[in-house]
């Protein structure tokens, strides 16, 4: 069995190519792949290069954890059908070529334990699930705090901003520089940071993955506040020690999401709570992926690249 895919050879050596998928064994889903998004955060640091030493990274690879499609076969037990419409954050089924991470691929190959269920009126919305369940796990539990400030308006600012509010949450203030970003925005300010002369925030959410940004927050921050770094830093993080010694200033990292928030995440979209409209800005044909990735990574105007693998099946 073959598939289309994408495939990353090295540092902006990108292009769509055909690989062989490892056989389905017990417990796996076939899965054709409609749609799959363009991370700007992991992706865009293994496509320029300068991703830092990760578990499992190397080249070639096949990018992407964003994928939404359809189960055309399923093993016994597995309490999934052909037909079924499902979202794949990503596999590792292409023999030499590494799934890291493995989804920007028009047929794949997954244990079905890591796949959940989609509406099939989410559409291409539906490979938006990992990011919007990302940003759920950066805020869910009896220990973390909703945030009072959230740095960056991209889609994932925007999903934190959005999920907030569905949480019963205060409106978050949203910092974003780029003033074409800063329009969007439903039911919490987006402002400029040298608009905002708040200085006694309890918790900042970063969502830029700016590694510069640290001293800037601290000074933001109420005694005994918290900052939660919610992107992915390529660069070592620092900050003055006094300033943060003074506000006995707290830091915490929010990592991927778990089965869990996928399920959640899924289950505050279907029941209205949570929307993904307006995220989207731009589709390409699957066969169009090397424009596609550069565009994603390169064009401030792009919030959200998705590619259409339907024409390839």
């Amino acid at each position: 069995m073959q598939s289309s895919a994408v495939i990353l050879e090295g540092p902006k050596a990108l292009s769509l190519g055909t690989i062989d998928l490892t056989a389905p064994g017990a417990g796996d889903l076939v899965v054709d792949v409609r749609h799959s998004g363009i991370s700007t955060g992991t992706e865009k640091l293994f496509w320029s290069g300068q991703m830092p030493p990760f578990p499992g990274m190397g080249y070639p690879l096949v990018p992407g954890y964003e994928a939404a499609g359809e189960v055309v076969e399923a093993a016994p037990g597995t309490a999934f059908k052909p037909g079924d419409l499902v979202f794949v954050p990503g596999a590792n089924c292409y023999g030499d070529v590494k799934g890291l991470f493995g989804g920007a691929s028009n047929r794949l190959v997954t244990a079905s334990d890591r796949v959940v269920k989609i509406d099939a009126a989410l559409k291409a919305e539906g490979a938006l699930l990992a990011l919007a369940a990302t940003a759920r796990h950066a805020m869910a539990g009896l220990d973390k705090a909703l945030p009072e400030l959230i740095v960056g308006h991209g889609v994932f600012g925007r999903l934190l901003a959005r999920l907030t509010i569905a949480a019963g949450g205060k409106p978050p203030t949203v910092w974003e520089i780029d003033t074409d970003r800063q329009a969007g925005a439903t039911g919490y300010n987006v402002v400029h940071p040298d608009e905002d002369e708040r200085r006694d925030y309890t918790c900042i959410y970063d969502a830029s993955g700016q590694s510069d940004l640290l001293n800037t927050l601290i000074s933001r921050l109420t005694k005994g506040g918290e900052i939660v770094l919610a992107g992915f830093y390529p660069e070592p993080l620092s900050f003055g020690f006094p300033p943060a010694f003074m506000r006995e200033a707290r830091l915490r990292i929010a990592a991927e999401w778990t089965r869990d928030d996928l399920v959640a995440t899924r289950d505050l979209i279907d029941h209205g709570a949570l929307s993904l409209d307006g995220l989207i800005t731009h589709t390409r044909p699957a066969t169009d992926a090397a424009n596609a990735y550069q565009t994603a990574f390169e064009d401030p105007a792009c919030l959200k690249m998705i590619l259409n693998w339907e024409a390839t099946a």
